[in-house]
């Protein structure tokens, strides 16, 4: 079976290396002489019965003239890319190219193509994906879809080059589409002239490799009343950073040995001739921990990046309610991560999720240790969770005993749902949440 599965994927890999060549060095118009010619060769054999034989030496004869017309581009070019510092998967990424003509001829007619880093996967995980889809989709059930290519990284449009003078420079627009999240790897450009029969490219390919981390897709999410209230942390002052009522003044007392400097009330040192402080209340503000489930068998599972759209959407939206956020997750190790003011941004808590990958090696009690040990920290608790199964019920209800405020929420694949989700919680509605994948942002904008 191991063997079957490696003739598909060479035959994938060969086929798609070469409709990648094709789209690249054919223009449309090549495209349909080069489709003609192979249909005139495999319908024009009878050659006493048919003369599509004939239209078959035609076409080959425009395409060899057409291919030998693109080996006469000689020129030379420098590529600089402006490429912005983060991206968002499934939006449209812009950016400016700027071509330089290096040599003393102008320059008319080119058209710029990205490259990217080869998206084909290495054979593990082609097979891994394939087993996957295998499982999900039953035969013979027409409801069920497929997806789509996860390797696949982005679409990219082709950029025509104003005409460019000898020594000259001049700028175009690029705009690509990136289809998922982590880092996109660009490797150089390729500069394309059409043959003088306008069938096929000539490629002067140009090296300039640069990087831009896509984030994560994120949904729009109503004002929520987040569960938990203000509570007390230990060494608040550095950590609050003005959230809450981190720096609300007491009193005044003597120095002692280790206080900082910069709460000395010089004016009551002054009048009694020894060094006076500034005494602070304890700081008490909100902080939320951010749960991410990320146990699953599948590199590339749709519910895994649902689920990390899902927590990036509350990383944003936390933020802006002037609250600290702690993310928690397991991948090589237990991570957790604190951003709000003063510590951190909402950029850097989207750096981190871009980067989250599927944890494969360990359980989910993990997870749960990790969680159980933070968790007097924290006013309140967001679990984005992929599945409901014997674990993660058992996870929920100890955060429950424990008294910690809960938003729990679950993400299924299309059509599917859990048995008795909220069963284990009834005197707390709402603390269970089930998201459909491809419903999941009409779900969100239903949270309160």
């Amino acid at each position: 079976m191991k063997l079957l599965y490696k003739l598909i994927y060479w035959n994938y890999h060969a086929t798609s290396g070469v409709w990648y060549w094709a789209r690249r060095r054919f223009t449309l118009a090549g495209m349909c002489v080069a489709g003609g010619f192979v249909l005139a060769g495999a319908t024009g054999i009878d050659i006493e019965n048919t003369v599509i034989y004939q239209s078959f030496t035609l076409l080959l004869a425009l395409l060899l003239l057409a291919f030998a017309g693109s080996f006469f581009f000689r020129a030379k070019f420098s590529v600089t890319r402006l490429l912005p510092r983060f991206g968002t998967a499934g939006q449209p990424l812009s950016y400016r190219i700027s071509v330089k003509n290096l040599t003393a001829k102008p320059q008319i007619g080119l058209t710029l193509l990205e490259e990217l880093a080869d998206p084909r996967p290495a054979f593990d995980d082609w097979l891994a994906f394939q087993l996957a889809e295998s499982r999900r989709v039953r035969p013979f059930r027409v409801s069920q879809r497929r997806r789509k290519n996860p390797f696949r990284i982005a679409n990219v449009k082709n950029a025509e080059i104003p005409s460019l003078p000898p020594r000259g420079e001049v700028e175009t627009n690029v705009e690509l589409l990136p289809l998922r999240r982590g880092i996109l790897h660009l490797t150089g450009v390729s500069l394309a002239q059409p043959d003088p029969l306008g069938l096929c490219r000539a490629l002067q390919k140009i090296s300039a490799p640069q990087t831009v981390l896509i984030l994560p897709k994120r949904y729009p999410l109503p004002p929520i009343a987040l569960p938990g209230a203000l509570r007390y942390q230990e060494g608040g002052v550095a950590l609050a950073a003005n959230v809450g009522r981190s720096e609300e003044f007491v009193a005044l007392r003597d120095y002692r040995h280790g206080d900082p400097l910069r709460n000395i009330h010089w004016r009551s040192w002054a009048k009694t001739g020894k060094p006076i402080v500034k005494e602070f209340e304890d700081e008490f503000f909100v902080r939320h921990a951010l749960v991410l489930d990320t146990f699953d068998d599948e590199p590339n599972s749709e519910i895994l990046e649902e689920a990390v759209s899902v927590a990036a959407s509350f990383a944003c939206t936390v933020l802006t309610q002037e609250s600290l956020l702690d993310l928690l997750f397991v991948g090589n190790h237990s991570y957790c991560f604190t951003v709000g003011r003063g510590l951190g941004h909402a950029d850097q808590m989207l750096e981190i999720l871009a980067s989250v990958k599927n944890c494969a090696d360990k359980n989910f009690e993990m997870l749960e240790q990790l969680v159980l040990n933070h968790v007097s920290l924290v006013s309140g608790c967001i679990c984005v969770l992929q599945r409901w199964d014997e674990p993660r019920r058992k996870f929920v209800e100890k955060l429950k005993v424990l008294g910690v405020p809960l938003l729990v929420l679950i993400i299924v694949p299309p059509g599917g749902g859990i048995s008795g989700a909220g069963g284990e919680l009834v005197d707390a509605p709402g603390t269970i949440r089930v998201l459909e994948i491809g419903k999941i942002a009409e779900e969100l904008v239903k949270l309160k």
